[in-house]
């Protein structure tokens, strides 16, 4: 999933961001440009607000941010995206101005996304699988399935293919292991997440709770790459074991639809908005600068994939080079488990 490359570039980052708090990087940004949706899933209730779209002048005006370079992996989703107005015209203006652009889609319109992919070049597809046809069917209120599975026939030879799934209150551990065993199949890469409350997404249920979590995984998460330690340690996590810094606020970013750009996507705390502000003063300033050291420092209170995932990778790394001790010096004191100098790799051991 990750080269060597990605792994020192994303270091490098991290000390810039760290060292030169106003002169910040994003390596990712995610537009959520559209509430529009077709589906109606248990898991996210955006499919129920008013239509609204982020437009492409919002979004060319956005990308001539300094925090933004060519390096910046952008994602677009929504909503739907390719429900948006002008998704056309905003993948086309991608595809000449920033080709370092990701799509996210549920398929169930296949032939505007395999249409969409083929014309535009996005460098990477991203597709929302939770279970098989009944899960599928159960979780997000349509029968889409073979639509998925369409795209993934279609598309898997001509554009780097992820499937999305969420383990959630709503599907379970088997049908985790189906979505990895179809990933197989297709020789295609699969993440997983895990259910969280995101304001956004007007989630509201409660938090996964099982007594035998980490027992339940099935065994072939370890054919992944870069899921297992995650939904394992969400265990540690929500025991109230596992303490980590937020360091992905500080290089990772997320825009909604009416142009609010929050510091995550759990905390009910906004930067700033793009129709008030430019991007490089909402991530970049002095106020929103002192923001993020205060969450960077305090905040362990979600397990999103796309801020702790981040934070996983970061300390292990530094758990290679290093000793524990050294590198709370630098970085703080955290801790994987109950017992604070457990390491990453020898709870790693014990659990698998």
């Amino acid at each position: 999933m990750y080269s060597i490359y990605d792994y020192a570039y994303n270091g490098l980052l991290y000390l810039n961001n760290i060292l030169r708090p106003r002169h910040k990087r994003l390596s990712q940004l995610m537009i959520y440009s559209t509430t529009l949706c077709q589906s109606k899933c248990k898991h996210c209730n955006i499919w129920q607000k008013e239509p609204e779209h982020l437009s492409l002048d919002d979004i060319k005006r956005m990308m001539e941010s300094k925090c933004i370079t060519r390096r910046t992996i952008v994602g677009l989703e929504g909503g739907e995206f390719l429900l948006h107005p002008q998704a056309k015209e905003i993948m086309a203006w991608f595809q000449q101005n920033h080709p370092n652009y990701t799509l996210l889609s549920n398929c169930l319109a296949p032939h505007l996304v395999i249409d969409a992919v083929r014309k535009y070049k996005p460098i990477h597809l991203y597709i929302s699988l939770d279970g098989g046809r009944e899960t599928y069917q159960y979780m997000r209120g349509r029968d889409g399935y073979d639509k998925v599975i369409e795209v993934i026939e279609t598309l898997k030879d001509e554009i780097p293919t992820s499937l999305m799934f969420c383990l959630s209150p709503w599907n379970n551990f088997q049908d985790m292991e189906y979505v990895i065993n179809v990933a197989k199949k297709y020789n295609i890469d699969v993440r997983i997440g895990i259910y969280g409350t995101m304001a956004f997404f007007d989630t509201t249920s409660d938090l996964l709770s099982s007594p035998d979590f980490v027992k339940q995984i099935p065994a072939n998460i370890h054919d992944t790459q870069e899921n297992y330690d995650f939904v394992a340690l969400y265990d540690e996590w929500r025991k109230g074991h596992l303490k980590l810094r937020c360091q992905s606020i500080m290089s990772c970013l997320v825009i909604h639809s009416d142009g609010e750009v929050p510091i995550c996507q759990n905390l009910g705390v906004a930067l700033g908005n793009i129709h008030e502000k430019t991007l490089d003063e909402i991530f970049n300033g002095r106020e929103a600068c002192k923001t993020q050291c205060k969450y960077s420092k305090e905040c362990n209170d979600c397990w999103i994939n796309f801020h702790r995932k981040y934070d996983i990778i970061l300390v292990r790394n530094f758990e290679r080079l290093l000793p524990k001790w050294l590198i709370e010096k630098f970085y703080g004191k955290y801790q994987w488990t109950d017992n604070p100098k457990q390491t990453y790799s020898k709870h790693l051991k014990e659990i698998q």
